[in-house]
């Protein structure tokens, strides 16, 4: 197995029709507890630079009814990670050690599909923040020399920072 090389690369104007073709495709294999899905992450943001991994957010009505969609799933090239470090979540990646997309599933309620869909919008709202979180993520890369836990604590403090002002701008 080859080592995961990490990358931030400008905005792909791709990046949209890659996630509506899956959106499709798990919808299908999902069903019916599917509520909603989202594009998240930076690959969402027009003209912010980011890992290309094609981030989607999926609401369901009900997480059991989405744990027994994992054999449909897999079968789209998923790894079932089960919640991987977030109560509540059940998360699948795509593309084995180059990942092309991570899936982040909720139940309708659940905070953490709040916290996603506002920092996304506060991003696109702010371009000189998203600009400036753009300039970290590149640096962040530089720094981490292919090290994703070095690469993620070289962005936290500017996405909980961030990620606060987002609650408090929406909330208003």
């Amino acid at each position: 197995m080859s080592n995961r090389v990490i990358e931030v690369v400008d905005y792909d104007l791709s990046w949209n029709n890659i996630y509506e073709t899956e959106k499709s495709a798990l919808i299908k294999a999902i069903g019916s507890s599917v509520v909603k899905i989202d594009h998240i992450g930076s690959t969402s943001v027009i003209g912010l630079a980011a890992k290309p991994i094609i981030d989607i957010l999926i609401e369901v009505s009900n997480l059991e009814e989405l744990d027994t969609a994992h054999k449909k799933i897999s079968a789209l090239g998923y790894t079932i990670k089960g919640e991987n470090g977030i109560s509540g979540r059940r998360y699948f990646q795509k593309g084995g050690n180059q990942r092309s997309h991570h899936v982040h599933a909720f139940q309708s309620g659940d905070l953490h599909l709040h916290r996603h869909r506002v920092f996304k919008k506060y991003l696109i709202a702010h371009p000189v923040i998203a600009s400036e979180y753009g300039s970290i993520k590149k640096e962040a890369i530089s720094k981490s020399d292919n090290n994703i836990n070095v690469y993620m604590a070289l962005k936290n403090d500017f996405i909980q920072k961030h990620e606060k002002l987002a609650l408090e701008w929406f909330s208003n």
